[in-house]
């Protein structure tokens, strides 16, 4: 197989990724507005078991190295961070924002992580932002307001808690990406997510054990949880991993666009929720402006390795 339908191949395997994450999004919509799950139970469900498959899994392909995560302090430090303040309370904001909102909205404040890390740059490590940076940020500022007030600047289109932890989760996807760059330095990115998953699972049932408390457990229930374990981490993530092989990452970060077009309408289909043409330009506006901003990186990248 030659170099381009690798790539092809790359493209189409996280595209498949972010659509996995766009039916795991409205799934989630299902469980905490519909079946109004109670989101402590959910998330320590979700983590538990999430982390224990995918240790399992690790334990099977990484051999021998599935406890060497621990072995220095760094990564060690790295993990654990990853897994409180990065996965564990971006699944928590990201499911309040739903429960509060709805999964479309949430989607698209969350996929504003990359400008948030920019700005976390900027304040905490004194680094002037770029000028593909400011044109994302204010085209990313211009597309958000268009989707949260549906054209209409004197009212909001989703509660203020509901925006307020749309934005936590855009923040908390921001320390998602930051914080295990040491641990996924030193080891294989799957142990990475299985410890963090297990980690957070742990912190979870420290509050909510999965097993008191229990909601009914409808075949609806199940398989709704099911399909957020599945789509929601495990299979998208084992596809990026193996989309990473074939396709640079710049090409396949434009794929993670479909996450939030995909949620969007399946929200349409499912909950008839009702998008306005100005709330779709928004949403392509934000889109755009993420895409700016990696552009803009990337080239900077090219530039400095020549």
């Amino acid at each position: 197989m030659d170099s381009n339908k690798h790539v092809t191949k790359g493209i189409v395997v996280a595209g498949l990724a972010s659509l996995s994450w766009g039916i795991s999004g409205t799934v989630l919509q299902l469980i905490s507005q519909n079946l109004a799950i109670p989101a402590s139970w959910m998330l320590s469900t979700r983590t538990f078991f999430t982390g224990l498959i995918l240790l399992i899994v690790s334990a099977f392909l990484y051999r021998g190295q599935l406890f060497n995560v621990f072995k220095t302090k760094r990564s060690a430090i790295s993990v654990v961070s990853y897994a409180i303040f990065g996965l564990g309370l971006n699944l928590l904001t990201f499911y309040y924002a739903v429960q509060t909102g709805n999964a479309s909205t949430a989607t698209i404040l969350q996929y504003l992580s990359p400008l948030f890390i920019v700005l976390g740059s900027v304040f905490f490590q004194r680094k002037w932002p770029m000028r593909t940076d400011i044109i994302a940020f204010v085209i990313a500022l211009i597309g958000v307001l268009m989707c949260i007030t549906r054209g209409d600047i004197t009212h909001l289109a989703v509660p203020m808690n509901s925006l307020l932890w749309g934005i936590g989760s855009g923040i908390t996807a921001a320390f998602y990406v930051v914080l295990p760059k040491h641990a996924a330095a030193e080891n294989p990115p799957l142990i990475v997510l299985g410890w963090g998953t297990m980690i957070a699972g742990l912190c979870f049932n420290l509050i909510h054990p999965f097993w008191t408390n229990t909601p009914d457990l409808t075949p609806t229930l199940i398989a709704s949880v099911s399909t957020v374990i599945m789509f929601g981490t495990i299979i998208p993530f084992g596809m990026l991993l193996y989309a990473s092989r074939l396709a640079p990452s710049d090409v396949i970060s434009i794929m993670d666009a479909l996450q939030p077009i995909v949620t969007s309408i399946l929200s349409v289909i499912f909950f008839h929720l009702d998008l306005n043409a100005v709330e779709i330009v928004g949403i392509i506006i934000v889109i755009a402006a993420i895409y700016i901003l990696q552009w803009g990186r990337s080239r900077v990248k090219e530039t400095e390795e020549l």
